[in-house]
């Protein structure tokens, strides 16, 4: 059988226990099998036949399909009578005991070693939108915070049926102040989760919830807000891009010019145009 070279493999950098993969207009049929992980991903282009757990679904663009392991299952693409009809698809493959050990931190549930997906299939916006924030986190590979943060946020909407309470008594913990100040003392540096989350004395998942409710967003992005807020004024003191970039902790200045333009709709350069001669 000829190799689907539409297809493409990628081991995420930051969490290693992640694997992306990304079909563009293929065309290849799948025979039944199953994997060892978790998988999951999202139908961008084409119709197909999936079936999972003796039950046969047609998925369409936008949906999510989901994957438990040892699930046999299928998925075949309806190519129409001329195979003009390939599809896209973009997948992640998560390793099982790493799974069970964050939804663990999620759902409470220790008495098992992981819990299931209970649908094959999900199509939801809330559920599309949240994949497609994991996927590209990880596929840029950019921030390990902002990889975990948005990890955790997929999981905890994918299995919680009910948001936890462990973490809502949290809130209000100086501790949280005390990760707050670590976050704007050192906005150069590749925070780790677990790190922040032992500086606050409770776990990764209460810490997103906690600190998000304290502050109205999650840790990686609130370090994105405040480099940008900080880039601003370095900016109009005429400093480099460049420089800017690598003293607020960017890993090159396309870096910083993307989630810049994200925050402000322009460039830098078109910002410090407006205050510094060029």
């Amino acid at each position: 059988m000829k190799s689907d070279t539409s297809v493409t493999f990628k081991q995420s950098t930051l969490l290693p226990w992640v694997e992306l993969r990304i079909a563009n207009q293929s065309s290849a049929c799948y025979e039944s099998h199953s994997h060892d992980e978790f998988s999951f991903g999202i139908i961008d282009h084409g119709v197909a036949d999936y079936r999972n757990r003796k039950q046969t679904h047609r998925i369409i663009k936008g949906d999510i399909v989901t994957i438990n392991p040892a699930d046999v299952h299928s998925c075949n693409p309806d190519l129409g009578s001329d195979d003009t009809n390939a599809w896209s698809y973009r997948m992640l493959f998560v390793d099982t005991i790493k799974m069970g050990q964050i939804q663990k931190t999620i759902l409470a549930k220790q008495n098992c070693d992981y819990v299931p997906f209970l649908a094959d299939f999900d199509r939801s916006q809330a559920m599309r939108q949240k994949f497609n924030t994991l996927f590209h986190a990880l596929q840029m590979g950019e921030s390990t915070l902002e990889n975990e943060v948005s990890f955790y946020d997929f999981v905890e909407s994918s299995f919680a049926k009910t948001p936890s309470k462990s973490g809502d008594r949290i809130d209000q913990t100086p501790n949280l102040f005390r990760v707050r100040e670590r976050l704007l003392d050192d906005v150069d540096s590749q925070h780790q989760l677990e790190e922040l989350a032992q500086e606050a004395g409770i776990s990764r998942y209460q810490l997103i919830r906690s600190f998000k409710s304290q502050f109205g967003l999650p840790p990686h992005a609130y370090l994105m807000d405040e480099k940008i807020k900080r880039s601003k004024h370095m900016l109009k003191r005429g400093q480099k891009i460049a420089e800017v970039a690598f003293l607020l902790g960017f890993s090159d200045q396309a870096h910083f010019q993307r989630h810049f333009k994200r925050k402000l709709s322009v460039t830098p350069k078109f910002y410090q145009s407006h205050f510094v001669d060029l």
